[in-house]
């Protein structure tokens, strides 16, 4: 039996129009200006329900099962970018799911109910210049003073962190073991002593706005700690299940726009006297593809449905992360190849496509991370690095 309903067609419809007329039409500007008005368009798009499919109804969220959110992810592939709806997935997500599972009713209603309604604009921040793939080396600290924690260190790579209002920071409570010694704490952007450096000029996903951001002596209240302390490593490796599949979905219908038109282009491009389609390695190529996009959506359903029933989707997660990010960057390569000279102009969509996907391989966990987690659960790693 099929987990998709009317109701989520109902839904992919919807992200479809929010896409059509919010979105697709100022793609170009926003690029080429290197953010977007994410406050404006997160207003619009929790007024229809998007930013909190499933989370609790008594903050404003769905209540719907994660199977609305993988939908609404996979229909947001038909923008003709991938930074916002990045930042649209950080929101929705990413920086908001152990808040809403974990984080006190109080805190929940100060930062997650906004949060879904797209009156505050959150941001995750876990990654720092020498802790990217490797979380459990991050340095930022947090030390308690009082009722307070004091916070010191950077973030680097924060996706809408120029624009948000509140951080879902992982950060060192103690001095312990690297996977018991930290917490996420909720930190308000607006606070003494956060530092927003630099909005990062990136190869793709231009349209984002991403920051590189300083503490220094930031004092915010315990009570903004999510759960328990030194449960955020755990926490954070929850995220990133929703994360990762979220990323893989997000991916699927844009790859098949790409092809989609990379066939329209190579019916009416001509070469020796025939369009270049009309080449067996080229129909053949993009039929190959077509069948890798759908083997990767099947992936991506199977891991919903596990996830949806409960059960531990790590290994499936990994793997729909790792197939999304070779197979996006197979995809815009040899689609952009069939575009010829068009293809290596900055302003088609290919090209764009080309750049924007390569971050899937990094961002999340790189390939090489989702590898090592897919062979420790297979047990295949050698044994001295199983630990």
């Amino acid at each position: 039996m099929s987990m998709w309903t009317p109701e989520h067609e109902l839904l992919r419809q919807t992200v479809r129009n929010f896409v059509d007329k919010e979105i697709n039409p100022y793609v170009d500007e926003w690029e080429e200006a290197g953010i977007f008005p994410a406050h404006d368009l997160f207003r619009k798009a929790g007024a229809l329900g998007l930013l909190g499919l499933s989370r609790p109804e008594e903050y404003g969220g769905g209540g719907l099962d994660y199977s609305y959110s993988v939908a609404a992810a996979e229909e947001l592939g038909t923008a003709h970018c991938g930074g916002v709806t990045m930042a649209m997935g950080v929101q929705s997500d990413m920086a908001t799911p152990a808040l809403a599972t974990f984080g006190s009713d109080e805190l929940r209603r100060e930062f997650l109910a906004p949060a879904i309604a797209g009156e505050m604009v959150a941001c995750l921040g876990v990654s720092e210049a020498g802790a990217g793939s490797d979380v459990a080396s991050i340095q930022t600290r947090a030390r308690k003073d009082g009722g307070d924690y004091v916070i010191n260190g950077s973030k680097l790579w924060i996706t809408n962190g120029i624009q948000a209002d509140w951080m879902c920071a992982l950060v060192n409570t103690s001095d312990g073991k690297p996977h018991e010694n930290k917490s996420l704490i909720i930190i308000p952007m607006d606070t003494p002593g956060v530092v927003r450096r630099r909005k990062l000029d990136k190869l793709g996903m231009r349209s984002s706005d991403t920051a590189e951001i300083y503490f220094d002596d930031v004092r915010v209240p315990q009570r903004y700690r999510i759960g328990d302390e030194g449960l955020g490593f755990m926490y954070q490796m929850l995220q990133f299940q929703e994360e990762r599949l979220w990323g893989a979905a997000n991916l699927i219908k844009g790859l098949e726009g790409i092809i989609a038109e990379t066939i329209e282009y190579t019916r009416q491009r001509k070469a020796f006297g025939a369009s270049i389609l009309d080449n067996q390695v080229v129909h053949y190529r993009l039929a190959e593809l077509s069948t890798e996009v759908e083997a990767l959506r099947a992936l991506v359903y199977r891991a919903t449905e596990q996830y949806v029933a409960g059960e531990n989707v790590v290994r499936l997660a990994s793997m729909a992360k790792l197939k999304a990010g070779r197979l996006g960057r197979e995809v815009t390569d040899a689609c952009l190849q069939y575009w010829g000279g068009m293809g290596y102009m900055w302003e088609t969509r290919v090209a764009r496509a080309y750049r924007d996907v390569r971050l899937v391989s990094i961002g999340g966990g790189a390939d090489e991370v989702m590898l090592s987690i897919i062979c420790k659960l297979d047990g295949t790693l050698p044994r001295r690095r199983r630990d």
